[in-house]
């Protein structure tokens, strides 16, 4: 698929020269999102296009950061983001990455965890940061926090170590409210309050108060390597959260959707699932046919440990592989990621099992 990757550039006025090339270069990318918001003549909210941000955000103009804005050609409710959405993204990324210093993506919030764990796969040997970041209230509203969390947002993406010149967080990540978290960690987790996400199974990479705090132990510093931006993310995936009651009709619906690549299973505790006969042969059918399998819990703290019960001790065998404490969001896009590599068995086996982006504690 072709992406139109020449969209314009908007410089956007701060205190930095334009000229001044000390002061970090910083690309704000425009999707859509609540941030982005106006009221229709129904007095429902739709996407708008954001055009000057600095005459919605006059506290832009103080930043000592060279700033530029750069808008998708229509901007998408996060509702209906697509893996094509993602790859095009990347691509944009990639075109403007050796201009930029930084990155920060304005998101609706409802899947930007998915987008963020999306671009972690998708753009590997990162070395800069992609923070996503967004609103609960569009940012013309009173008491929007929109601002605040574009503000610090592109402080984190400006960011370098006191005693050196490299990026304080080379990675795909979210700020939100006042904690950022890598990008293959953060779960949404409110829909009416100002702390919309948190970080699963992972600390925060860096907490916002009066001023920042990096937690420096817990973000990724890999060695400098050219920046890779995968082109293909596999869609036939599917999740199956399991219940007390679920019917062999529901399980084998799921499982044998036509086309069906890869399933997320989204068990009880540490991994377990029901030991009825009819239940099992359906994951075993589905192994057969190539399907594979990823076992995530369903519990927001804690891991998958596949044989630790019966009720989860014959997964293994049928080649179930185990998301240890994988969220959902990075589960998903971990099997469309590795699946679109179009790879041997035995290696997507092992990148499943491995820790790609941080995604995983092993």
């Amino acid at each position: 698929m072709s992406y139109d990757l020449n969209l314009p550039l908007l410089p956007l006025p701060t205190r930095a020269d334009a000229t001044d090339t000390t002061a970090p270069r910083l690309l704000i990318i425009y999707t859509g999102g609540t941030v982005g918001m106006a009221v229709n003549r129904s007095g429902g909210l739709v996407p708008m296009k954001f055009g000057r941000l600095d005459r919605k955000m006059h506290e832009l103009t103080r930043l000592p950061f060279r700033l530029e804005l750069l808008s998708l050609p229509a901007p998408i409710d996060s509702s209906n983001v697509t893996p094509q959405d993602w790859l095009y993204l990347a691509q944009l990324i990639g075109r403007h990455y050796t201009e930029f210093d930084g990155f920060v993506v304005l998101h609706g919030t409802d899947t930007m965890a998915y987008s963020a764990a999306a671009l972690s796969y998708i753009l590997e040997h990162l070395g800069k940061p992609v923070v996503f970041t967004g609103a609960q209230v569009p940012v013309g509203a009173n008491r929007s926090d929109a601002q605040r969390n574009l503000i610090t947002a592109l402080e984190i993406a400006a960011a370098r170590h006191p005693r050196g010149h490299t990026v304080r967080v080379p990675e795909v990540c979210v700020f939100f409210n006042d904690i950022l978290i890598r990008g293959t960690r953060a779960k949404k987790v409110e829909s009416q309050q100002f702390a919309a996400f948190k970080s699963e199974n992972y600390p925060p990479l860096a907490r916002a108060g009066i001023g920042l705090e990096f937690d420096d132990k817990s973000i990724r510093l890999l060695p400098a390597t050219r920046l890779k931006v995968h082109e293909n993310m596999e869609t036939g995936v599917a999740v199956l959260p399991l219940f007390p009651g679920i019917t062999e009709a529901v399980v084998s619906a799921v499982l044998g959707v036509p086309g069906l690549r890869g399933c997320v299973l989204e068990t009880y505790g540490s991994g377990n699932a029901p030991t009825a006969e009819w239940f099992l042969n359906c994951l075993a059918e589905a192994r057969q046919r190539g399907v594979w399998l990823l076992n995530v819990s369903q519990c927001e703290e804690g891991r998958v440990v596949q044989g630790k019960y019966e009720t989860s001790a014959r997964f293994a065998e049928m080649g179930i592989v185990g998301g240890e404490d994988i969220t959902t969001e990075a589960a998903v896009t971990k099997l469309m990621f590795v699946l679109g590599l179009g790879l041997s068995e035995a290696r997507t086996r092992e990148l499943l099992a491995t820790d790609l982006r941080g995604e995983i504690t092993l």
